[in-house]
């Protein structure tokens, strides 16, 4: 049995793609700090060069010494800050993965990330756990509530309700694709104005305004005022002074479960099915409307988690005006699916790739006289690239097979010179030198005197009769 060569399989020509995207876009954004650089006399060499630096190992970057040269070096504040930017980047990721799988495109994962922020943030601010800011300053105002919860409980109930809600919203578009075929593009972008006005509604009529620190406005409470805000699982050890908790953990976890339904379970195979032919899954007695509602409802409560962890993080407010625009996370959840080809594993770590360069961006800001939108750019040039994925495995694909091909006609040709024995050649050619030549052929001598003759006189009658 010939296995398939390494360089040959699609999880590795799948790789080697978005890492010749990334380096693609990291040589682009450099290239374009070297221009600015060059054409703005603010900047000097050697801040182009920092620039450089900062770009491509922001990351590690943490300061300038007493000679104001940059250093580099383990920065737990900068992972921990990447880790906790990455964990909704992740499931915005996975949810656009699970519906590219069933032959779907979410672009309602900002309506999906919206509904479950107000899910969770209305759960978590409402149930009072007897703790916190809110209850001390709800005693002070003579509205302390009677009933508490454990804040273990609240904070159960106001997940588990978020990803509900983000449920709900995304398994609009696939009914509405399932029964009546309309484009789930045109339903998800009609959903996601409708669930950014319907959240600043809600918000609006409600008493969650924050308005304990006077000075804000338009803003809810931190999900910290109650006493209900995510573990930090022992990470603010690891990277301390940084914004890091549980929630990337447990955005790996839904990474792992979504990939074991994909590739080990029988209703995987059904959703993959229907999203390679929908009507071929239905002649092969699957359910293709029951699975595309299915599908857009997984992905919806994977967006509906990434707003739900970021609300119940507790150091992050939500400004609830949110008719305006729609979040931007919701959105970066294409380019983090699209690098990572959708693979469920790999939406993890090109998750945490593009908040690094977010990171990256920062510090670019921070230390030099750079704009951190460069690293915009870089993004940009990345989704690009990442967009001729197919073509770039093809082209990968076609380079291994002539090597290995050239490789494969070296190998079978070896073998069979090595079975011809020099020594016994030798024999051979002394019995051809030694024969006489008379006897190399005589019945075939015989044979060809006749035809000979008679050919010669024939000729001449011929021309006689033509004449």
């Amino acid at each position: 049995m010939n296995k398939t060569p390494f360089f040959q399989k699609t999880g590795t020509r799948s790789v080697m793609a978005s890492v010749i995207s990334i380096l693609i876009g990291l040589l682009a954004g450099s290239v374009l700090i070297f221009f600015v650089g060059l054409f703005n006399k603010a900047i000097s060499s050697k801040g182009t060069w920092e620039g450089i630096q900062l770009v491509v190992a922001g990351l590690f970057s943490t300061g300038r010494n007493a000679a104001g040269t940059l250093t580099f070096g383990f920065n737990p504040t900068n992972i921990g800050n990447m880790l906790f930017r990455a964990t909704p980047l992740v499931l915005t990721g996975l949810s656009v993965a699970v519906a590219f799988k069933t032959g779907l495109f979410n672009i309602g994962a900002p309506g999906q990330y919206l509904a479950g922020i107000c899910a969770t943030l209305f759960i978590a601010l409402s149930l009072s756990t007897g703790g916190g800011v809110l209850y001390d300053w709800q005693v002070a105002q003579g509205i302390a509530p009677t009933v508490f919860f454990p804040a273990w409980l609240v904070w159960t109930l106001a997940f588990i309700g978020g990803m509900m809600a983000g449920a709900i919203w995304g398994a609009i578009p696939g009914m509405l694709k399932s029964l009546l075929n309309i484009n789930e593009v045109l339903a998800c972008i009609m959903t996601n104005w409708i669930a950014a006005n319907l959240v600043t509604w809600a918000f609006d009529i409600s008493n969650l305004k924050n308005l304990i620190e006077g000075t804000k406005t338009s803003y809810i409470y931190k999900t910290s005022v109650n006493g209900v805000e995510t573990s930090k699982m022992g990470l603010d050890q690891i990277f301390p002074n940084s914004q890091v908790n549980g929630g990337i953990i447990i955005a790996i976890i839904l990474a792992v479960i979504v990939y074991v339904i994909l590739t080990r379970t029988t209703f995987g195979y059904q959703l993959k099915a229907c999203g390679s032919n929908r009507f071929a899954a239905r002649y092969a007695g699957i359910k293709d409307k029951r699975n595309i509602v299915m599908s857009m409802a997984i992905a919806g409560a994977l967006a509906g988690a990434a707003g739900s962890l970021y609300a119940l993080s507790g150091n992050t407010e939500f400004f609830w005006t949110t008719y305006q625009q729609l979040p931007a996370v919701g959105f970066n959840g294409i380019p983090v699916a699209l690098l990572a080809s959708n693979h469920p594993i790999g939406v993890v770590f090109t998750g945490i790739f593009m908040s690094m360069l977010d990171i990256c961006g920062t510090q670019l800001t921070k230390f030099t006289a750079f704009n951190e939108y460069i690293t915009d750019v870089i993004i940009a040039v990345i989704v690009y690239m990442s967009a001729f994925a197919l073509l770039i495995k093809t082209m990968i694909g076609k380079r291994r097979r002539k090597a290995d091909t050239v490789l494969e006609t070296a190998a079978d040709a070896a073998p069979a010179m090595e079975q011809i024995p020099v020594a016994d050649t030798e024999p051979v050619v002394e019995a051809v030198q030694e024969a006489p030549v008379e006897t190399a052929a005589p019945e075939v001598a015989q044979e060809a005197a006749p035809a000979a003759e008679t050919t010669e006189p024939q000729q001449p009658a011929r021309e006689e009769e033509n004449v």
